[in-house]
Formats: structure tokens, sequence, C-alpha cells
């Protein structure tokens, strides 16, 4: 899956096939899931999904920036940002470890 991109699509028919919805069902749920993920976010909660990682919104205060090109200095206003920080469990996943942890499993 190198290189692809996952679409709601790609999500609405892997429900399909997995859970047995039907389409209009899948694409309603996977809609449904992300519209939830988006107003919570959107109201400044955190939103944490086990085994996957956090979506966190964070406030980032007032600064000097430069412009890189001409060197003039610029305001940057305060705004609010979404970072994402993952699971352990999917930190090892995409390490290609089966394990959780960052432990030997020798022992």
């Amino acid at each position: 899956m190198s290189g692809k991109t996952v679409t709601r699509a790609d999500l609405s028919e892997a429900v399909y096939q997995q859970v047995g919805l039907s389409r209009t069902e899948s694409s309603a749920l996977v809609e449904t899931v992300l519209a939830e993920i988006c107003g919570c976010l959107a109201s400044g909660e955190t939103v944490k999904l086990s085994s996957f990682g956090s979506f966190v919104v964070r406030s980032k205060g007032r600064r000097v920036g430069r412009n890189p090109k001409t060197g003039v200095e610029v305001a940057i206003e305060p705004r609010q940002v979404m970072v994402f920080k993952p699971s352990n469990v999917l930190k090892a996943r995409i390490n290609g470890m089966n394990g959780a942890g960052d432990h030997d499993d020798d022992e």
C-alpha cells in the first residue's frame, strides 16, 4: 500500500466488506464517525482512539517569524493547531513489530 492515499470511499468499502452493512450504510457510518471526531476537535476536546493514537488540539501563541526569502520579520498570530500522537501499538506496527511495548519478548 506504499504511496497510496486512503480515502473516505476506501474506508466505506472496507466497512462494507468486513462488517456486512450495505454500501450506503457503510458510507453513512464512516461519515458519522468522521463528523464526530471533527466536532470534538473543533470544540477543543482530545480524541483518543485506543491502540491507534490521540488527536490533540493545542494553542500556539503569537510569535515572530521570518520570510526565508527576504529575511523580513512577520508577526504570526495566535492559533489552534491539531497534532496526532500515535500510540505505542501503532508505532510498533509501523516498525514491523507485533508487540505493543518497547521491551524484549525474550525474557
